[in-house]
């Protein structure tokens, strides 16, 4: 895209040329031949810098900067006077001025000093960008070495656009990495559009990745956009990779290729211009030796492979994790300021966290909502703990009800659990139940139970 320069001055020859010689130069010239106008180009749309005169009538160019930099305080302003003095020059940066050009300027040097303002600017952008990133709620938290290391590597992934697969456990944060390299990609003002290959039925994969036409089969009584197409421009996240049907493998690695689909029922091929991040429990090795997952997609997917590490291996981060989820979850929340006793702490740092980062933050959660006390004690902890809470099979059951009304709610609690602890994944959760995917599926509907409450 190119950038968009706004160039103010009340002489129209000056304007002519400046914006002439900007397009041949590449940049955009938006024009306005007052300060007033300048103010209203700069409600109307959105531009990369300023460049304005001082000397102008009604209001002079140090107003006019004042007035920018309280609608637009990030845009860059360059100011030039034929009439320039030292404290014309000295409060013009004090307004905030980037640059103050004394009048003739030669164009050449305007337009190294407008291409140096720019690419200063992009660097100071991205940099408050990623701080920004790194201190939000969702931002990959930890001083340890291993998760200093993913945020290096995510930082230096994520403004080229290869493909990613994130390997690592249940809770270990995968799409929160995919949704890290999105926002700090240059797609980051573009659509970020996930879909759980675990969590979709076979026979729906291939319409839901790339849409149908309508009647395209029973059901279909509208035309349907797939998540390629409503990631086009940005990045599309596809969890739960290995558990995508073989034949959608092979779809799958065409569109890759090509950049093309189409949808379910239709015969047009639509170009999608999309980044692609996958993500996997599994382990990818003993899939591929099994013939269970396509070599050549795995290696189309694996330009770029990262791994979360699990919470045992960076047990040293749980106390900054907990703090971190208690701050958010009171913001979040409007509740007052609480805190974790160092003992509280110290005792949550030695649980196995078999669920990762996802089950300390329940745990967290949880705490804050059960315990009064501030700060929060280990004893809190000790009764917030998963091992202290009641199962499905030890609960009391319900003292009325006809049996298949019991039995209905028994079995609705155990597959919520399931779920729960599966985060989500609906094979796992359908394997430990000792159940065929597709007869988890038919209970779930039965039963009236969401199946995205695990995740």
């Amino acid at each position: 895209m190119k950038p968009k320069i706004l160039i103010v001055d009340d002489d129209q020859g000056t304007l002519a040329s400046l914006a002439r010689a900007f397009a041949l130069e590449g940049y955009t010239a938006v024009t306005a031949s007052s300060a007033a106008k300048g103010l209203e180009k700069l409600t109307e749309e959105a531009v990369d810098a300023v460049l304005s005169d001082v000397v102008m009538p009604e209001m002079d160019g140090l107003e006019f900067l004042a007035r920018v930099k309280e609608r637009a305080a990030e845009v860059p302003v360059i100011l030039m006077s034929g009439q320039g003095t030292i404290a014309t020059a000295v409060r013009a940066m004090q307004l905030g001025a980037v640059e103050y050009i004394e009048k003739p300027v030669g164009l050449e040097r305007l337009l190294q000093t407008l291409k140096t303002v720019l690419r200063l600017d992009r660097l100071q952008r991205e940099n408050r960008e990623l701080q920004k990133y790194w201190q939000d709620e969702l931002a990959l938290i930890g001083g340890s070495q291993a998760i200093a290391a993913l945020r290096a590597l995510v930082e230096r992934a994520a403004p080229s656009d290869v493909p990613i697969l994130i390997l690592g456990e249940n809770g270990t944060g995968k799409e929160l990495v995919a949704r890290a390299v999105h926002e700090l990609s240059p797609r980051s003002r573009q659509p970020f559009v996930k879909m759980n290959c675990a969590a979709v039925p076979a026979e729906l994969v291939e319409s839901e990745l790339f849409g149908h036409e309508k009647g395209a089969f029973s059901g279909a009584v509208a035309q349907h956009r797939g998540r390629f197409e409503q990631a086009d421009g940005g990045t599309i996240f596809l969890d739960e990779i290995g558990d995508m049907p073989p034949p959608m493998q092979a779809k799958l690695l065409r569109v890759l290729q090509d950049g093309e689909i189409t949808r379910v029922g239709g015969s047009g091929v639509i170009r999608v211009d999309v980044r692609v991040i996958s993500a996997t429990n599994k382990d990818i090795d003993t899939l591929l030796a099994e013939g269970r997952f396509r070599e050549d997609l795995y290696y189309r997917l694996s330009t770029l492979s990262v791994k979360t590490p699990p919470l045992r291996e960076h047990a040293g981060d749980v106390p900054a994790l907990a703090a971190h989820f208690v701050e958010g979850a009171c913001r979040r929340n409007h509740w007052k300021p609480r805190r974790l006793s160092p003992e509280a702490l110290d005792l949550l740092a030695q649980q196995p966290w078999k669920g990762n980062v996802r089950e300390l933050r329940n745990v967290v959660e949880r705490l804050l909502i059960l315990s009064d006390a501030d700060p929060i004690g280990a004893a809190d902890v000790r009764a917030a703990l998963p091992a202290a809470a009641p199962t499905a099979r030890s609960a009391s059951p319900p003292a009325a009800g006809s049996l298949r009304d019991l039995t209905d709610a028994f079995e609705r609690e155990v597959i919520r659990e399931r779920l729960r602890v599966a985060g989500g994944h609906v094979t796992n959760a359908a394997r430990s139940l000792g159940l065929e995917r597709s007869h988890l599926y038919k209970k779930c509907k039965q039963l009236r139970i969401d199946m995205r409450e695990g995740t």
